[in-house]
């Protein structure tokens, strides 16, 4: 089963950072539009955020999703850690009977070698923040516009 809480946190975090440059205002109703996804879904991932800090919701009529610090200081390895808890990710098969090599040690060689490769992985987000990544789409979306722009050029020349 894909598991798409870090994913979908990572989502709500940016969009929440980008209405925030933008003077917008940001709840969960409008990010469940905004990422199609269940409201109930995102309720349920501004929990953790909110208790690490990276969030900051306000309640009542004219309530609101902010970041909880600033977003130079929020890495994507606390949004994973947020909201992924301690569930690893791949998970050993249960221990068999040892029955040769492969049996008997098959279960903590399989730990260690994930263990080694989640490490990698939360050492990848810790050098992201959430300042680094929405300037990282800025200039993606910078690319994907200009190189649209000249998709269309080429299309215009080539039918006149």
């Amino acid at each position: 089963m894909l598991d798409f809480r870090f994913p979908t946190a990572l989502q709500m975090v940016l969009s929440v950072a980008v209405a925030e440059k933008q003077g917008m205002r940001s709840t969960s109703a409008t990010l469940a539009a905004a990422l199609e996804a269940n409201p109930s879904f995102i309720r349920k991932l501004m929990v953790p955020l909110t208790k690490d800090g990276i969030i900051v919701s306000t309640l009542g009529r004219n309530g609101s999703i902010h970041l909880g610090r600033p977003a130079e200081e929020i890495t994507l390895r606390d949004i994973y850690l947020a909201v992924i808890d301690d569930k690893r990710i791949w998970a050993s098969r249960p221990e068999v009977p040892a029955r040769c090599l492969v049996s008997a040690n098959a279960c903590w060689y399989f730990k260690s070698v994930v263990n080694e490769a989640e490490q990698a992985s939360l050492a990848v987000l810790a050098r992201h923040t959430v300042a680094d990544s929405l300037a990282e789409l800025e200039r993606g979306d910078k690319r994907a516009c200009a190189e649209y722009a000249a998709e269309q050029q080429e299309a215009e020349a080539a039918g006149k």
